[in-house]
């Protein structure tokens, strides 16, 4: 089994873990004197402040957005740095953007494209044939990137929040969870419909490992982070920890004595993600990263049109108009079309979005106290809503 590089030692690690309480009290006990510090800079935005206003609340404890493009700047935080202490959120803070992830594997695999490394239209097979089996010979790499592929999500442990807690430092191989999932019958066949899971941004982390002989790391890290100075992105590795300024994450969950309560889950590995959601982040970085991708300065050329191409296929779940192109899904906001992506790991709900022209330009993270819910959480909700419009 591959394991991927550390950032601690695994005696930190567990000094780390048996540090610190694990359980806290529900947002409703934090003193009413944090509940809102809502704060905005240059252009006022009556609509973003209500979004953000009133936290930490049921469903969210902190929220950080930046809006910017030629139709107005705004920046704004809410909410408290932690539960214990009821500090103000900090505006500058770390947190984990999950599936946002998705967009820098995706800028990275079209830039191999570019240069003639990576093939779209060729199999994932023809690069990693002892890994794929011939089963799904005929997935390209096109549909890794698009959800077209038709591959079935891995095995984990467990299947409740509880059981996931119980389970958040143990490290996941990359290429283990592919032989789990092509292991199973496809879930269709590759480019006849659509199914959003993590799988295929998974194998293509490991193609842009083959392909460049580097680790997926260090390509996404020399490709695009340095270049745009993004100094406060990094993938963790296998440290379950947020190093730097953070604030901290909840998720509702059944404690040890019974209840239902909070419990404080920032410290939570995230290898079953990798290249499909392990990134931490700043908003200020992931406004950099947007701008300059939407500004065809990640993507250069026709190649970053796949970003903005839907396939001609239905979901297959709803039935409805697939939603995701290559990195980058689509929404009607307010009578406009609206790209990005959003993200989740537990404690942390992120986004990035922009108008195709860069007009408006919306990141947030949203401290949601259950961020992998099967709604979307109801102050990143409003904060969509504030910023484009209703759908």
């Amino acid at each position: 089994m591959k394991t991927r590089t550390s950032l601690l030692t695994a005696a930190v690690l567990v000094a780390g873990v048996a540090a610190g309480p694990a359980v806290l009290p529900a947002a409703a006990s934090v003193p009413a004197a944090t509940a809102a510090r809502a704060t905005a800079e240059q252009s006022p935005d009556t609509a973003l402040e209500a979004a953000i206003a009133g936290l930490p609340s049921a469903d969210a404890t902190a929220a950080l957005v930046r809006v910017g493009g030629k139709e107005g700047v705004w920046r704004g935080s809410s909410g408290v740095h932690d539960l214990r202490t009821g500090r103000p959120a900090d505006p500058a803070a770390r947190f984990r953007a999950g599936s946002v992830t998705k967009v820098f594997t995706a800028a990275v695999a079209l830039q191999l494209a570019a240069e003639g490394r990576l093939d779209l239209d060729r199999s994932a097979r023809s690069y990693l044939p002892e890994l794929i089996p011939a089963s799904y010979a005929g997935v390209t790499v096109r549909q890794l990137l698009n959800h077209t592929h038709g591959i079935p999500a891995p095995d984990f442990p467990g299947t409740t929040v509880e059981e996931a807690y119980a389970n958040r430092f143990r490290v996941h191989d990359a290429e283990d969870m592919v032989r789990s999932a092509t292991s199973k019958r496809p879930e269709f066949a590759p480019g006849e419909r659509q199914h959003y899971l993590n799988i295929g941004y998974t194998i293509a982390g490991l193609l842009i490992e083959r392909v460049t002989h580097d680790s997926y790391e260090h390509q996404v890290a020399r490709r695009v982070l340095g270049p745009l100075g993004l100094r406060d992105t990094y993938f963790p590795g296998t440290n379950p920890r947020i190093t730097g300024p953070h604030n901290h994450g909840y998720q509702t969950m059944r404690l040890d004595d019974g209840t239902t309560g909070l419990r404080d889950v920032s410290v939570w590995g995230t290898t079953d993600g990798w290249a499909a959601g392990d990134v931490i982040s700043t908003t200020a970085d992931l406004e950099r990263f947007t701008h300059a991708l939407f500004g065809g300065r990640v993507v250069r050329g026709p190649l970053l049109e796949e970003m903005f191409t839907l396939p001609e296929v239905t979901d297959v779940g709803t039935g409805k108009p697939a939603a995701y192109a290559v990195g980058l899904s689509m929404k009607v906001l307010g009578g406009r079309e609206v790209w990005g992506k959003t993200g989740g790991r537990w404690g942390y709900n992120a986004a990035i979005a922009s108008t195709r022209d860069g007009s408006r330009t919306l990141v947030y993270s949203v401290n949601s106290t259950d961020a992998k819910g099967r709604d979307m959480n109801r102050t990143a909700e409003k904060i969509m809503v504030a910023a484009y419009g209703r759908p």
